[in-house]
């Protein structure tokens, strides 16, 4: 049986041998390799033991008669329990620690990895009569490398808790949990231990639970299944664990007074709430029902109930149950674990006491993703969705796999956008394990509130107070719960980046600027906007050339997809923007950091963000077995471009939602398709509601590669009248069609009598062209626009072919092919 796991993994156990001996072992879990460490030639029901860090001194505690072995044996003046201090290199002098009638645990302390040997070791006494003492042992090396005890008399002692009635080892770190019982509510402390042989109590916390004067439980002082499920039933069914981004909760199961629910309670004291969860059960056989068991379980908290349930909380983001992933059925099952006498003594290890096992858990890449191309409900589905993208963001398959599921998936989901969750989980999964608090600052969901039910679940949420930390320069994991705490104090929701800023300034920017050509900006005159200035639009795109340059570093290969292969300005206004948007919150928040630093992250960001759209557009090209053919438009899309041309659809809808940038290239790539799979009418419908953008590399190939018959002639004239003036004057020129002659120089008199405004007046009629033509209306028309141009008014500067003369020769021929006449 597994008795104890010291912090270096090492795992005590015992066996019985053939003559009922009483063996104990020790397993490197690195290694693979057992070392023998004692013997005891009795049956021994051993109840606690420890190694210290040199393997030189072995501490054990075990029963040695049970109170009728007493009795039939009249040994009444016997103890019940004996606890003893044993040299074991080598085997040499045994010494009495405690020979009481109440249970003792005992648990060397360990110092830091890779300290040199010691000559002094530390143990902690847990005695059942609810303190907790530590000893100090110095030992000296005599001949043929023996070690031995030094002080002969009594060793030095230090009390470091009293009047507890539960306590919790962390061996991995050397923390003590307690607890103490007050009048309604309960005191959670913690003593640190250091390795300078010192230890301090470094946090308080107030726990709302009601505790009895029940028996001392104890947690990770050894396993002993038979104790434990004689104590279970009159103390504390409760867990604390932590996790390296600072996390501190306390799990705790709670009575109820109905016989098929069950409650539990998660205290997230570095959020500063818990959450009390009641789960009606589906079978409610009162023998299956046991206590609910807690694991650690790397980024979240499992409260395990075998045949019933599998909850698994992220414990840096519980506020939404997006991060909650409920598991019932076959989906809760975990291999071997049949029963509750389970508990967590490292990070995703479990130990089944009855059994004396201990395991490594681990959540199935394979099963995690069958439960989300399964899951009916959204809730289930956007958990399992945050879940696998917590897992899988450096596994390129099954990001695949999730990228597939998200495409077939795009209509099912009713209370959340994939493609945003997919973004926006993504993004933080990957930028936040580089800098420190950068997991408070940047957004983790699209969700600003979920109102999501798990059938069968209800669940309660408190304001608990938080909790008291006592240090001086705090480092690791104190330091990052200081971190957290500090958030909370500052309402931590309004740290994370939110785009209504960007939004705002985008729309701004957008308004304040008129589109004269595709690449060059007219800047409207406005005091009131100063930072729409020059200067500032310079600024924006030097970041949006830096997102750019940046992210063509990082994709070596060719590109699949054709994307990045056009300027597109709106986009790298867009680029730039979020870039001096992000640049501005994190410089109010991580002013430490160093502004080149932030920078860099700022870059990295929307650099990954636009990676992320190429990456969801590779890998739908692939499954629907695309090829550059989408820009011939003589042929019509088929089944596998009208699929993509939906999620492209889609992406640009998400994209729209959180105002993020698309990769230049996206609106020509999307209208491309457009044109190939929708019919005229529809294509001309998501073009007015602004589905589908106008670009002048797509339109200018539209014009010159269709042809001009009769059904070419109305897509080609319905897409010219819709294009911005900027744009119609650039690329209509590549058409040449009396349609499209006669749409310019119509434009073009429209444009040349608006200019001429309040200038107009009355004038001696200007002499005849040197070509007359005798038709007195267009005679009339052709002599006043001269005139005007003639006063240097020139609507299209960089078009010198549209003139006069143009317009005369377009309202002849106009005129000619409506008469039915031939034109010469």
């Amino acid at each position: 049986y597994v008795v104890n796991v010291e912090r270096n993994g090492k795992i005590i156990y015992t066996w019985k041998g053939n003559r009922r001996n009483t063996h104990i072992g020790l397993y490197d879990l690195q290694t693979k390799q057992n070392e023998h460490l004692y013997m005891f030639e009795r049956d021994l029901r051993i109840i606690s033991c420890s190694v210290n860090n040199e393997r030189t001194l072995l501490a054990v505690s075990f029963r040695q008669y049970t109170e009728e072995e007493r009795v039939s044996r009249l040994l009444q003046s016997v103890s019940k329990y004996l606890t003893l201090l044993i040299e074991i290199h080598p085997i040499n002098n045994v010494r009495v620690l405690k020979a009481v009638d109440s249970c003792v645990r005992v648990q060397f302390l360990y110092p830091v990895e890779g300290r040199n040997t010691s000559t002094e070791s530390h143990l902690l006494l847990v005695s059942e009569d609810k303190y907790i003492e530590q000893f100090d042992i110095h030992v000296v090396a005599e001949e043929e490398h023996k070690v031995v005890i030094q002080n002969s008399g009594q060793l030095p002692r230090a009390r470091v808790a009293d009047d507890l009635i539960w306590a919790q080892w962390d061996m991995m770190e050397q923390r003590l949990f307690y607890i103490i019982p007050k009048e309604s509510k309960s005191t959670l402390k913690c003593v640190q231990f250091y390795p300078d042989e010192n230890f301090n109590s470094i946090l308080e916390s107030h726990l709302d639970i009601s505790v009895n004067d029940t028996q001392l439980k104890l947690v990770n002082f050894g396993y002993d299944y038979c104790q434990d499920q004689d104590v279970a039933s009159r103390s504390l069914n409760l867990r604390v664990f932590t996790s390296k981004a600072g996390g501190l909760c306390v799990c705790c199961s709670l009575a109820s007074d109905i016989p098929d629910e069950i409650t539990y309670s998660i205290y997230f004291l570095h959020k500063g709430y818990n959450k009390t969860f009641t789960v009606s059960l589906e079978r409610t056989e009162s023998h299956q029902l046991k206590e609910v068991a807690f694991m650690n379980l790397d980024y979240y908290v499992a409260a395990y109930l075998p045949g019933q349930f599998l909850h698994l909380l992220n414990i840096q983001h519980p506020d939404l149950l997006c991060y909650s992933l409920f598991l019932t059925g076959e989906d809760a099952r975990i291999d071997v674990l049949q029963n509750c006498s389970i508990r967590s003594p490292l990070t995703s290890t479990v130990l089944d006491c009855h059994v004396g096992r201990m395991y490594a858990v681990s959540i199935s890449d394979s099963a995690l993703l069958q439960f989300l191309q399964n899951s009916k409900r959204d809730s289930e589905r956007l958990a399992a969705l945050h879940c696998a993208l917590l897992r899988f963001q450096h596994t390129e398959d099954l990001e695949m796999q999730i990228i597939w599921w998200i495409s077939e998936n795009l209509s099912t989901c009713h209370s959340f956008d994939p493609i945003q969750e997919f973004i926006i989980a993504s993004l933080y999964c990957r930028m936040c394990p580089e800098t420190h608090s950068l997991d408070k600052l940047l957004p983790y969901t699209s969700l600003l509130d979920w109102i999501g039910i798990i059938p069968g679940v209800t669940c309660a949420t408190d304001i608990i107070s938080l909790p008291v930390l006592e240090f001086q320069n705090p480092k690791g994991f104190w330091e990052k719960l200081n971190s957290n705490l500090e958030s909370v104090k500052y309402a931590e929701p309004h740290l994370h980046y939110h785009n209504n800023v960007l939004r705002r300034e985008w729309r701004s920017i957008l308004i304040g600027l008129l589109l004269c050509s595709f690449g060059d900006f007219c800047l409207f005159t406005n005091q009131r906007e100063e930072r729409t200035t020059t200067a500032y639009l310079r600024n924006i795109f030097e970041n949006a050339r830096k997102v750019l340059a940046h992210l063509d570093t990082w994709d070596s290969e060719e590109r699949l997809v054709p994307l990045f292969q056009e300027e597109d300005y709106q986009q790298q206004l867009l680029m730039g923007l979020m870039v001096a948007q992000l640049k501005d919150h994190l410089m109010r928040h991580l002013q430490y950091v160093g502004k080149k630093k932030i920078d860099q992250i700022a870059l990295d960001y929307v650099a990954n963000l636009l990676n992320l759209v190429h990456r969801i557009m590779k890998e739908v090209w692939r499954r629907y077995q695309l090829h550059s053919c989408i820009f011939c438009f003589d042929e019509r899309g088929s089944t596998g471009e009208f699929a993509v041309f939906h999620i492209m659809s889609r992406i640009l809808e998400a994209a729209n939602g959180m105002c993020m940038p698309l990769p230049p290239g996206f609106h020509t790539l999307h209208l491309g398709l457009g044109v190939r799979c929708l019919p005229l009418h529809t294509l001309l419908h998501y073009i007015d509601n602004g589905v589908l953008h106008l670009t002048e590399t797509c339109v200018r190939k539209l014009l010159k590669d269709l042809d001009d018959s009769e059904k070419n002639e109305k897509l080609k004239f319905s897409i010219v009248m819709r294009l911005p003036e900027a744009l119609g004057q650039k690329v209509c020129q590549f058409w040449n069609h009396p349609i499209n002659a006669n749409f310019i120089a119509r434009k073009y008199v429209k444009l040349l009598l608006e200019k001429l405004g309040k200038r107009q007046r009355s004038r001696p009629m200007p002499e005849r062209l040197s070509v007359p033509v005798e038709f007195l209306p267009l005679n009339y028309l052709t002599n006043m626009l001269a005139e005007i141009e003639k006063q240097g008014v020139q609507p299209y500067e960089n078009q010198g072919h549209v003139n006069v003369r143009f317009v005369e020769e377009t309202a002849l021929k106009h005129t000619m092919t409506l008469l039915g006449l031939k034109y010469s």
